[in-house]
């Protein structure tokens, strides 16, 4: 006879899965998990994976837990590849909704009542939300107008393209045996080439403005240097993922390098308006990195340090 506890068949569990690398913020994250005011007969529990070599964040985490009252999981998925960390947390879920949202972040009372909400109205697979980013007061003026580190939503010409884990809700029958990639574990973009598979299997995405995480800036990343790099990187995986799909190499690395060439024009016609010459700057770095990876560059490791 089994021991384990009957589910109330009635109730809608939801897993709450975070990935986490020496960051205390993700005690402030946790916080807003255990505030979030949920549906009728909605239950949340909390998968925390750890991805740091020692379980340098357990001791935070279930502290955390028990503080807050919170149903949680602590996992330790060392390699310093977030892939890893993702797909443990995949692994580890039981429940029919699976979130994900990133450990600096901090979600509104109302973040999975929305996503769970627009789940229902669209019955679409997977529900993407908003990510708006905050600023330091001491932050320049250009990168407060600018807004260039909240994250977009995952749209072109009104359709989903690709998709991100900093603020998602996904059936987990959809998800099924697809993991993240772990050769995109080190360099970053192993959520859009995640959601650019589901999508290719025919898994239905939609996006709501109303589910909102808030993501504060640190210093670390209030430069322009660091939205260059992210661009990059970005621009990396968008190009792996054509030559996967079968584009060639050369007329990948045209294209791209025409739009770097033309977002250099604009840089110089705009660089009157510090906004408009940055945001040229950043689209031009995105272009380049699509260019490295049709010339076979390396992609950028920006996983497995410290980060701020």
């Amino acid at each position: 006879m089994s021991s384990e506890p009957v589910r109330d068949v009635s109730v809608r569990d939801v897993d709450v899965c975070v990935c986490t690398f020496r960051r205390p913020s993700v005690a402030r994250l946790l916080a807003s998990l255990a505030r979030q005011e949920l549906p009728v007969a909605t239950r949340l529990r909390v998968i925390v994976a750890d991805n740091d070599d020692v379980a340098s964040g357990r001791e935070t985490v279930l502290r955390a837990f028990a503080e807050l009252g919170l149903e949680g999981v602590y996992l330790h998925a060392p390699a310093r590849n977030i892939s890893v960390a993702r797909n443990a947390c995949l692994n580890a879920a039981r429940a029919t909704l699976i979130a994900f949202i990133d450990d600096d972040e901090v979600a509104q009372p109302d973040w999975l009542a929305c996503l769970v909400s627009e789940l229902d109205r669209t019955r679409a697979d997977v529900v993407f939300g908003k990510v708006n980013a905050t600023y330091d007061v001491d932050a320049p003026g250009w990168m407060r107008r600018a807004d260039l580190h909240s994250t977009p939503a995952p749209l072109r010409r009104g359709k989903i393209e690709g998709g991100y884990t900093c603020n998602v809700l996904m059936k987990r029958k959809a998800i099924g045996a697809f993991r993240f990639d772990p050769s995109f574990g080190r360099s970053g973009g192993e959520d859009t080439a995640f959601f650019t598979m589901l999508a290719r299997a025919g898994a239905a995405m939609a996006y709501t403005p109303s589910a909102i995480v808030v993501e504060p800036v640190s210093r670390g990343r209030a430069n322009l240097r660091w939205l260059t790099t992210r661009s990059y990187r970005a621009g990396q995986t968008y190009g792996l993922l054509r030559l996967r799909e079968g584009e060639a190499s050369t007329a990948v690395g045209v294209l791209s390098l025409a739009k770097v060439a033309w977002c250099l024009v604009v840089m110089g016609l705009t660089i009157w308006s510090p906004v408009r010459w940055r945001r040229a700057a950043v689209r031009a770095h995105l272009h380049a990195g699509v260019l490295g990876a049709a010339l076979g560059r390396a992609p950028i490791e920006l996983y497995g340090v410290a980060r701020g």
